[in-house]
């Protein structure tokens, strides 16, 4: 029989769920647990990250001040445990949990909130780029001396006390700083290790050697290694706050072909792995293993920038869209599972429009808009896409990349495909305007309308090249409406204002599936990902 493992927990940190199968002590358990990553970590400083890879690893060694609700979207306490803001939604005031130190013993205090908070705020030069601090400068508007800049000040109030102020309302606030990007680091360690040492360029970034091997937060594992192709390892942290779990040891193994993860797998080299091909899943549940669906949170696009000439026409992205057949692209192509998507964001988030602008799969009149935009013979584009890689939202872009370009090539328009490794793309994309219509995705980090369309279209960028100040200004104005309501409402006259606009074409809601020995009895499932390895329960 195949075990059914649980994806819930009872709390975020303290306490671990029995599972459904059982569960032995931790001295009577192979304490090594080893999960196969499809890449490298772009570095071990989640600050200056934006990829999963990277923050899987993160949420293992960081905590922030806001968590996750086990199994959900939704913001709970974690090392703040509770906090008050201001009715204007200016100030907000955290109360800290007692007796925790980041992993080299500097104390966690009010004081490491607010150095942490203004080493963001305070970064320049290529530290404060798209290419790096991408969710910073994505969500907080600006860095010190920029108008736009979201955050003012913070103060230690006391020891364990800290108020954050802001120079505008932000309703997405408290939910954000679940972000691994916006984790606790010990202000020790990054001065000692120069954490802000940033050097190369925007497209090729140079990391720090903090980030490169030296991170300190307050998890409940510390990092030992990293041998870069090969594995991350990590331990447990022995003076760990919260319940610390069976698993001691932690080896991110880098396996990035997604048949030679399921061969891992099966041959006991490794205990579990994440995007599960959607021809593997079926498979290895009828031969026993663990196989588990995450809740979809994610959206998988086909990006447009509008740097390119023929992409700035509407007439050109819109033909484009209706080239594009999704209903066959999530049935011969995505997991099982997986949604058609309408718009940026998925059915389970506010300000989602059941009544959006489509644009259905019709070549015909996708030909008849190309030749009213002066194309009618068609033309050529570069279509970027990563290879070696699998992301929740993208588990095979290849294939996506293969399916697609045939839809183009039917309507007229000639691809060039261009290719890269999947931390080269992620720079190319955001640190490059050299680039065509590409496929790229997201998954969501909490649940707020904001966190999609607001991180997409809320200023220019170089992954979609455009300036919208009309869209700019309804989405600022937006993520400052405190009420849930009034918010939603809002989103859905955006997400038809994106529609009309048309800067990509949304193309589905894949749900990710996950593959576990049978000795895993209970992993903490997370929509985002939020999934920390002290609440792992072993059998053996």
């Amino acid at each position: 029989m195949t075990l059914v493992l649980t994806g819930c927990v009872q709390s975020q940190r303290d306490d671990t769920d029995t599972g459904d199968g059982d569960s032995a002590a931790p001295s009577d358990v192979n304490s090594t647990f080893v999960f196969a990553s499809s890449s490298d970590p772009s570095g071990l400083d989640p600050a200056f990250a934006s990829d999963g890879e990277t923050f899987r690893i993160s949420r293992n060694i960081f905590e922030g001040l806001i968590g996750v609700a086990p199994g959900t979207a939704d913001p709970a306490p974690l090392l703040a445990e509770d906090w008050t803001t201001t009715d204007d939604g200016l100030s907000t005031t955290f109360n800290l949990k007692s007796d925790v130190t980041f992993h080299d013993g500097t104390p966690f205090n009010a004081e490491a909130v607010c150095a942490n908070f203004d080493r963001w705020f305070n970064w320049e030069g290529l530290a404060a780029t798209e290419s790096l601090s991408y969710y910073y400068g994505a969500l907080f508007g600006g860095f010190a001396g920029d108008e736009n800049a979201l955050y003012e000040s913070c103060s230690a109030d006391d020891e364990l006390t800290a108020t954050v102020n802001l120079t505008r309302a932000f309703s997405g606030f408290i939910p954000s700083l679940s972000l691994p990007a916006f984790a606790m680091q010990s202000p020790t360690a990054l001065e000692e290790f120069g954490a802000d040492d940033v050097g190369g360029s925007e497209e090729a970034p140079e990391y720090s050697e903090y980030a490169e091997g030296n991170p300190v937060g307050t998890g409940p594992f510390t990092f030992d290694s990293w041998s870069p192709g090969e594995s991350v390892v990590l331990q447990a942290y022995p003076d760990y706050w919260g319940e610390q779990g069976q698993v001691q040891e932690v080896v991110f193994r880098v396996i990035d072909d997604p048949t030679a993860r399921r061969q891992a797998l099966e041959a006991g080299d490794i205990d579990g792995y994440d995007l599960v091909a959607p021809a593997d899943t079926a498979a290895l549940s009828d031969a026993g293993f663990n196989v588990m669906q995450r809740d979809p949170f994610t959206i998988l696009y086909l990006g447009f920038n509008q740097a390119i000439e023929e992409l700035q026409d509407v007439r050109v992205r819109q033909a484009i869209t209706h080239a594009i057949d999704r209903d066959a692209l999530v049935t011969q192509v995505l997991p099982e599972g997986t949604e058609v998507a309408s718009q940026f964001i998925p059915p389970v988030v506010n300000g989602y429009n059941e009544d959006v602008t489509d644009y259905p799969y019709d070549p015909d009149r996708a030909r008849e808009l190309l030749a009213e935009a002066g194309y009618e013979d068609g033309f050529e584009i570069d279509f970027n896409y990563p290879v070696n890689i699998s992301r929740p939202y993208m588990p095979n872009p290849e294939e996506i990349f293969v399916a697609l370009s045939g839809q183009l090539e039917e309507v007229g328009i000639t691809v060039n495909p261009v290719s890269n490794e999947w931390t080269d793309y992620l720079d190319l994309m955001r640190g490059s305007a050299d680039h065509g219509i590409h496929l790229l995705g997201w998954t969501g980090d909490y649940n707020d309308t904001d966190n999609f369309v607001g991180v997409f279209f809320g200023s220019t960028s170089n992954e979609w090249g455009f300036d919208n100040p009309e869209l700019f200004t309804a989405l600022s104005e937006a993520r400052q409406l405190p009420d849930v309501d009034e918010a939603g409402a809002r989103y859905q006259e955006i997400n038809e204002q994106i529609a009309q606009f048309v800067p990509g074409v949304p193309l589905a809601h894949p749900a990710p599936s996950l593959a576990f020995n049978e000795r895993v009895t209970s992993y903490p499932a997370s929509p985002v990902n939020d999934e920390v390895y002290n609440l792992i329960e072993l059998s053996e």
